[in-house]
């Protein structure tokens, strides 16, 4: 079986209903490696009255690995006193990601907009805290953002911003619904491909929703997986794969039942 199958990451959006120490619970039962966390996991511990050490100590006591930590969208259009305080999160961000001994930060575009150079430039900035840090930071592309909507898009910004600490983070649902299925990221340097999220697609467009929350258990759509996966394993990607899996019909699932489902099928389309 392929080295992938031990490096299963749950992402917490997967299990969006199930609060965090539960959730924790659940990716270990399910037979996940590791964990994908977001900014909203923090916050709404923060919002129940833990502190930040808190839900370190929670993560923590779990035993189970943080493969990548997320921060507040949106630091890559913002402006003025907003931008300065998703740089003042992102920056905390980063240093919890070091108590946790998690090396990979990432951002997606969030709600809002701008151009490529503003983009590159927020992503230089960040990439330097990030390194700072001895962190990488990975920027994802997402399918249904007006600027950031393809993999060249994300490409262009990277290569803007020009810093060691800054690639990319794929995910096999943005790559399908923009066009770019199967081996599509062939002619990608192995080195460019910081992490990697996953999730099935089902026929048919998009909602017409900024965040899609269609998305399946691998097996259960139209992404080409053994493609996919046979391309990550030609270009030695020994990173994590992340499932990150947003629907309402999983949320309504027993979370345990869903990691067990997911990581159970994942493994099978790797073997």
């Amino acid at each position: 079986m392929s080295p992938l199958a031990s490096r299963l990451a749950l992402h917490t959006w997967s299990i969006d209903t199930t609060p965090l120490g539960a959730a924790l619970a659940a990716a270990r039962a399910g037979g996940f490696d590791a964990l994908e966390l977001r900014r909203i996991d923090f916050t709404r511990c923060f919002d129940a009255g833990m502190s930040n050490p808190q839900v370190l100590d929670l993560i923590k006591a779990s035993g189970m690995h943080v493969a990548v930590l997320g921060t507040e969208y949106g630091l890559l259009f913002a402006d003025g006193a907003e931008r300065a305080r998703l740089f003042e999160v992102f920056a905390q961000t980063c240093a919890n990601a070091v108590a946790l001994g998690c090396p990979m930060i990432m951002t997606a575009p969030g709600q809002n907009v701008g151009t490529v150079q503003q983009a590159a430039r927020s992503l230089r900035e960040a990439a330097q805290i990030a390194h700072d840090h001895g962190l990488r930071l990975a920027l994802e592309f997402n399918s249904q953002h007006d600027v950031i909507n393809r993999l060249e898009v994300a490409r262009e910004i990277i290569a803007s911003a020009a810093h060691p600490a800054a690639g990319l983070l794929l995910d096999a649902y943005h790559l399908q619904r923009s066009g770019a299925p199967g081996r599509s990221f062939e002619h990608l340097a192995p080195e460019e491909i910081f992490t990697f999220q996953y999730s099935d697609v089902p026929p048919g467009g998009p909602p017409g929703q900024r965040r899609p929350t269609d998305r399946l258990i691998p097996g259960q759509g139209i992404v080409q997986w053994r493609e996919v996966f046979a391309l990550l394993e030609e270009k030695g990607y020994r990173g994590y794969l992340s499932f990150e899996a947003p629907n309402p019909a999983l949320w309504a699932r027993a979370p345990d039942e869903v990691c067990r489902e997911a990581a159970a099928a994942t493994r099978a389309l790797l073997g």
